[in-house]
């Protein structure tokens, strides 16, 4: 999500975070080595989830091969800094839904397990040393130039199929959101956490319905098609979605 920052300072977690319905009670997407059982169906449709995205990661390293070395040549040639932006996430929350659950282990309760994703680098070195955190705007004068046309056509997500190799990501998932602004985000929206009982991915129902975040609102209608999706989720879904990611490439729907 190209939300670069939290709302206004963060507020105790509303009550209603823990009582809200949970959509995700036969999606199959927890992790094989969660503590709470899987079903014989809900394990096929796991393994055959994790299949689908492994392959069509590699096939989509391979086919876009010669991107990846333009795209890396023409970030390191135009701006200071390093290629690729590493910034840790919120990833799956495999724990077990629900207050008595007997598997809460982490100390401290970041939403799902922290994963590092991979960028391309799009904002100049230390963009947000003055500003901090702020949200996504248009002409932002922290994005380079190249930056901004990889932002257009999304093409700064495409590391992020390492991701998927590690199993870290699907191709198809609501978004990861770094651990600080997950933290303010359900502490405004009941529902936000329940988005991370699916795996987060590059694109997703989300992304191909609405613009990149530019207040809490849009992010309340994201979370809404997060949620939508994981009700949904097959991978009949998935594949529609990704076709559907196509046109919003080429168009540069939402893209800044």
């Amino acid at each position: 999500m190209p939300l670069n920052e939290a709302p206004p300072s963060r507020s105790a977690h509303s009550s209603h975070a823990q009582t809200a319905t949970d959509p995700w009670s036969d999606a199959g997407e927890r992790s094989l080595d969660a503590e709470s059982p899987l079903t014989a169906a809900q394990r096929r449709r796991y393994l055959a989830t994790r299949a689908l995205n492994f392959v069509l990661a590699v096939l989509a390293l391979l086919a876009l091969l010669p991107v990846f070395v333009l795209l890396a040549l023409l970030v390191k040639l135009t701006s200071r800094g390093p290629v690729f932006y590493l910034q840790e996430r919120v990833g799956l929350d495999r724990r077990g839904p629900g207050p008595d659950a007997q598997n809460h282990r982490r100390v401290t309760d970041l939403g799902g397990r922290p994963f590092t994703i991979y960028k391309f680098r799009t904002m100049h070195v230390d963009a947000e040393r003055h500003s901090g955190a702020v949200w996504a705007a248009q002409a932002d004068p922290r994005v380079t130039s190249v930056g901004r046309v990889l932002r257009q056509y999304r093409l700064d997500e495409l590391p992020q199929l390492l991701n998927v190799l590690k199993g870290e990501m699907n191709i198809v998932g609501p978004r990861p959101e770094r651990p600080t602004i997950f933290a303010e985000l359900r502490s405004h929206i009941a529902e936000y956490p329940l988005r991370q009982r699916a795996k987060p991915g590059i694109t997703g129902l989300a992304q191909i319905n609405h613009h990149y975040d530019r207040s809490l609102d849009d992010v309340r209608t994201k979370v809404s098609y997060d949620l939508e999706y994981i009700r949904r989720q097959s991978l009949r879904e998935d594949l529609r979605i990704m076709l559907k990611t196509i046109p919003v490439i080429l168009l540069r729907r939402g893209g800044w």
